[in-house]
């Protein structure tokens, strides 16, 4: 009975720390979800969450504001699988709420917006659902991978960079900085930001694999560690739906990314993808989400505004 006790006082306490450190990352993207998220929820239905990384503090940077990942991640318990595609960062769109600024790159939708901006382009460019985001401070990325004892990578391409090596295919131990040193290469890689996007899916596909264990989601150390670079707008209700339902949906994985052609426009360079390539990832992202197919998206969110009853 005292075991009992001070086990369950234990438990208490440790879930009130969660909830602490839930509510001081918790930020409302402030506007209305195209669906009723709570409900989706409650009924363990498909959920779409815009992942991005932040260029801040990352490898000496100071600069802050614009999105170096954007990644459309998919949990669907009932087929028990995850479903990412990345996004070019360098896509031209226009920014919702900013079309004036026409043509931009996805990237800096965040830049102008915030979450709401990023979020709303993302829907509106590929006729998708959003349901929730989620902010990484990439250099904070390297507290997180330390906070939960580093990650097993098995590198995509042999090469060098930030002091690190990487040999194809050998699985890897890496503790913080050896991993965003793995993220951050571009140049060296052949696919360019593609094997970049690549690389950066999976790594933050091992980072949530290891966060959503329950040990780590009550360690002190993992909380403090993200509570400092992470804002969402998930709840703690939410989380903790994520962390125990959803987590059957890790048990499989279907990795993709929207391909582009990299394109001149007045003297800068854009990412642009077909038309059918962007049906090619609205379907991909519909079918994962159990919706019905639909038109992709239009540049300034016209058919998305008129077509939100579909969800």
């Amino acid at each position: 009975m005292v075991f009992a006790i001070v086990g369950g006082k234990y438990l208490e306490k440790k879930l009130n720390n969660a909830q602490k450190a839930a509510n001081t990352i918790y930020s409302s993207s402030n506007f209305s979800k195209s669906r009723n998220v709570s409900s989706t929820l409650k009924k363990g239905n498909p959920v779409s969450i815009l992942l991005m990384g932040t260029d801040t503090g990352a490898l000496g940077r100071d600069f802050r504001g614009r999105t170096d990942t954007l990644i459309v991640l998919v949990m669907n318990p009932k087929d028990k699988k995850m479903t990412l595609v990345s996004l070019p960062r360098d896509e031209k769109v226009a920014i919702s709420g900013y079309e004036e600024y026409y043509p931009s790159k996805l990237n800096s939708a965040y830049f102008y917006g915030g979450s709401k901006a990023a979020v709303r382009t993302v829907q509106q460019d590929l006729n998708i659902p959003i349901d929730f985001y989620v902010t990484v401070n990439m250099g904070g990325l390297e507290s997180i991978i330390n906070a939960i004892g580093g990650v097993d990578v098995a590198p995509t391409i042999s090469f060098s960079y930030g002091g690190y090596s990487f040999k194809k295919g050998k699985v890897t131990h890496m503790n913080g900085p050896k991993a965003l040193a793995y993220v951050r290469m571009r140049h060296e890689d052949p696919l360019g930001d593609y094997g970049r996007q690549t690389r950066q899916r999976q790594v933050l596909m091992k980072v949530a694999l290891k966060s959503s264990h329950i040990s780590n989601l009550l360690n002190q150390k993992f909380l403090n560690t993200i509570s400092k670079q992470m804002q969402t707008d998930l709840s703690f209700d939410d989380l903790l739906a994520l962390g125990t339902k959803y987590r059957v949906a890790t048990h499989g994985m279907d990795s993709d990314h929207l391909q582009g052609t990299s394109t001149m426009i007045m003297g800068e360079s854009f990412e642009v993808p077909t038309l059918s390539e962007k049906q090619r990832i609205t379907n991909k992202v519909r079918s994962a989400l159990d919706l019905e197919k639909a038109k992709t998206g239009s540049t300034y969110g016209t058919d998305y505004e008129i077509n939100t009853s579909q969800y």
